[in-house]
C-alpha cells in the first residue's frame, strides 16, 4: 500500500509540474497589475493621440492594456478595421509570434462606463471571457455595446481629431485570420495605405521614474 501511495504522490506531482509548465508557455511573461491611473501616448503615421485609463473602471482590461503597451506589443500594428461613425480597431501584432504570445484571454469586467465617442474598449468574440489583444476606439456613441458586455477601459483625452482621420478606405476588408497568421506581411502586400502605430508608451508624470 505504501508503494501505491508513493506512486500516486509522484503522479500528482508530475501532473502539477506539467500544468505549471503549460501555464508558463501560454501566459504572457510580463503580466502585472497596472497603476490606479495611467496615460498612454500613441505616435502614429497620422499623428499623436493620448488615452487615459482608470483601473477601477475595468481592472482586468486595464491590466492587460498596460502590459501590452509596456511590452511594446502595439508598435508597428496597423489600424486594420476602420468603420466611420462606429469604431477604429487594432491589436493584431506586426509579428505573428507576438500575437500568439498574448493570445491568452482575460476575465470579463463589469461595464461601468458607456461606449461613448472617444472611449477605448477591448474587442471580444461574443463569448464570455474572450478578450485578449484587440482594442477599439468608439467613433460614435455606441451605447448598444454596453448591454453586450463591452467594458470601456479608457478615454481619448488628446488627439481625437487624429483618430478621426485614420485611413478608412479599406473598411473591414482585411482578413483577421490572415493577419493573425502572417502579420504585417499580409497587410503590406494588400492594404498598403493603412495607418499604423509607430509607438505606444506609458506617459510618466513629472518626477516619476519608469517601473523596472
Amino acid at each position: 500500500m505504501a508503494s501505491v501511495r508513493s506512486s500516486s504522490v509522484i503522479v500528482v506531482c508530475a501532473v502539477a509540474a506539467l500544468v505549471g509548465l503549460l501555464f508558463l508557455l501560454v501566459a504572457p511573461v510580463d503580466a502585472r497589475q497596472a497603476p490606479a491611473r495611467y496615460r498612454v501616448r500613441f505616435t502614429t503615421s497620422r499623428g499623436d493621440f493620448e488615452v487615459a485609463v482608470v483601473r477601477a473602471n475595468a481592472p482586468h482590461g486595464a491590466d492587460r492594456f498596460y502590459d501590452l503597451v509596456r511590452s511594446g506589443y502595439f508598435d508597428g500594428a496597423r489600424f486594420f478595421r476602420v468603420v466611420p461613425g462606429f469604431v477604429v480597431q487594432w491589436g493584431l501584432a506586426a509579428e505573428p509570434a507576438a500575437t500568439k504570445k498574448w493570445a491568452s484571454t482575460i476575465p470579463d469586467d463589469p461595464v461601468k462606463l458607456s461606449n461613448k465617442r472617444g472611449t477605448l474598449t477591448f474587442a471580444a468574440s461574443g463569448e464570455p471571457n474572450s478578450r485578449n489583444e484587440q482594442v477599439f476606439i468608439n467613433y460614435g456613441d455606441n451605447a448598444r455595446l454596453d448591454g453586450m458586455g463591452f467594458a470601456p477601459i479608457g478615454t481619448v483625452t488628446r488627439g481625437m481629431n487624429v483618430v478621426d482621420h485614420v485611413f478608412a478606405g479599406y473598411g473591414e476588408q482585411p482578413d483577421q485570420g490572415q493577419l493573425t497568421t502572417l502579420g504585417n506581411r499580409y497587410l503590406q502586400a494588400q492594404f498598403r495605405q493603412l495607418d499604423y502605430i509607430k509607438s505606444a508608451r506609458i506617459e510618466r508624470p513629472a518626477g516619476h521614474a519608469a517601473p523596472a
